[in-house]
């Protein structure tokens, strides 16, 4: 096996504009824990690209192969050699398990690994398949059109809320409650059996900060796992009632949870760990993503005046600036993978087992992908991103995501459209490298609302 501590960075081609003394382990092993990169990690991704195509991280999980250009990260994501079941060593090694008050980490965590290994996104085919292809099914586009007045209800109930005559925090006003709530919405939930949004809030802060440390601990870890089973708790009702009623003969309800109960009866989803894990995984990723396109969403367009101005003049542009925004500053910084055979990339052998960090945030960045990357620009035409991830494991809920973003764009556009961030700090990160995102925006408006 080779050195990877001394093979920290494969050799760049010959003629490539980087300096053959750049260490690749000195730029990484303060990404995570430098605040300059938490408030800005391009440039950084940039170094990382043009350096070369593969590098050695210590920083990630205890060890990594780091890959940031838009080719490699979609190999990735998308060959089967690449594997989603990763989180066995990741929640049963929290990373000072070697401390003598560690030790006991494994039996610790077992429930925690009990449901987290069952969630869709950690399974490779057939059983990702099998599981995906029930989950799909709540996704259809007829069903999400049936969802969207209730969506733009929403978002209208809860911008009239907000007391624009002085500066107000988007974040708390929109960002975080609202896709709580549709989540809720699509997978069957009522508000007093989800108490939502603000349980599902708590929760998924817990989880975030686990899934999102580069080297989580036990702490981190026991905290995540009071947050699932919390979560698991709260489905475990619901689904013992939902079970009764389709065995009494009950109308089907037309959501997440009746689907799931029927797919367990019939042999789809493998017993009620599996389908817990489903429901929990899916309120926490459909909710932590998009909160965060909102807020950096609306803070990029707002940096952007001339381009917040083009969208005053033409709706139609849109969809298409959600999708740039999620190129320019995606939700989700990067995923990993395991190597599932042994295999060559960019000249250097990696071993089965070896973990494989797919940066995404670098990727979208990649010159070799877009033209002037590092710019923004509502009026792109070239090419998806990756923010939504590629192959079998593409979001499943990208259609929902892209209608909330548009939902709330265009009511604030009609709203407010002269709102402006608030000076001198307006946004305040979270700290999160996985999660980009904000726990707060000040923006104010000027004047009444439009449509007041």
């Amino acid at each position: 096996m080779p050195d990877r501590r001394r093979a920290s960075a494969v050799p760049a081609p010959p003629g490539a504009p980087i300096p053959r003394s750049l260490d690749a382990r000195a730029v990484l092993g303060r990404v995570m824990l430098d605040s300059e990169f938490l408030r800005d990690p391009y440039p950084t991704y940039r170094a990382l690209r043009e350096a070369a195509p593969l590098a050695w991280s210590d920083e990630f999980f205890g060890g990594a192969w780091l890959v940031s250009r838009h080719a490699d990260v979609e190999l990735v994501l998308r060959d089967a050699r690449f594997s989603a079941q990763r989180t066995g060593g990741w929640v049963m090694h929290p990373a000072d398990e070697a401390d003598t008050n560690c030790r006991s980490a494994r039996s610790e965590l077992s429930g925690f690994q009990r449901l987290f290994a069952r969630a869709m996104i950690f399974l490779d085919a057939p059983d990702h398949t099998r599981v995906r292809q029930v989950m799909s099914a709540a996704f259809r586009p007829a069903d999400l059109q049936r969802l969207a007045p209730r969506i733009e209800r929403a978002v209208a109930e809860r911008l009239a809320a907000v007391d624009s005559d002085s500066p107000f925090d988007f974040v708390s006003a929109l960002a975080r409650p609202l896709p709580a709530q549709v989540i809720g919405m699509l997978i069957g939930l009522d508000e007093a059996e989800a108490d939502a949004p603000a349980d599902v809030v708590a929760w998924s802060d817990e989880l975030a900060q686990f899934v999102g440390a580069p080297a989580p601990s036990r702490l981190q870890a026991l905290s995540a796992q009071t947050a699932l089973l919390a979560m698991a708790r709260h489905f475990d009702g619901l689904l013992t009632r939902r079970r009764a009623a389709l065995v009494g003969g009950a109308e089907p309800r037309d959501d997440v949870i009746d689907r799931l109960v029927k797919a367990e009866r019939d042999g789809q989803i493998r017993g009620s760990a599996e389908l817990l894990a489903q429901c929990v995984m899916l309120l926490f990723a459909g909710h932590e993503t998009t909160r965060h396109l909102l807020a950096n969403g609306l803070r990029t367009l707002l940096s952007h005046p001339d381009q917040w101005r083009q969208l005053q003049r033409d709706r139609d542009l849109l969809p298409g600036a959600v999708r740039e925004l999620l190129r320019f500053d995606s939700p989700v910084q990067y995923t990993g993978r395991r190597v599932a055979t042994d295999l060559v990339l960019h000249d250097q052998t990696l071993r089965r087992g070896d973990l494989v960090v797919a940066l995404i945030g670098a990727a979208n960045r990649d010159p070799a992908r877009h033209e002037r990357p590092d710019e923004m620009d509502i009026t792109r035409r070239s090419g998806s991103s990756l923010a939504f991830g590629q192959g079998p494991h593409v979001c499943i809920g990208a259609a929902l995501t892209l209608m909330e973003a548009q939902a709330v764009f265009t009511q604030v556009l009609e709203r407010w459209p002269d709102l402006a961030l608030t000076p001198p700090v307006a946004a305040q990160w979270t700290g999160n490298a996985l999660y980009r995102g904000l726990n707060g925006l000040s923006v104010q408006c000027p004047g009444p609302p439009a449509n007041a």
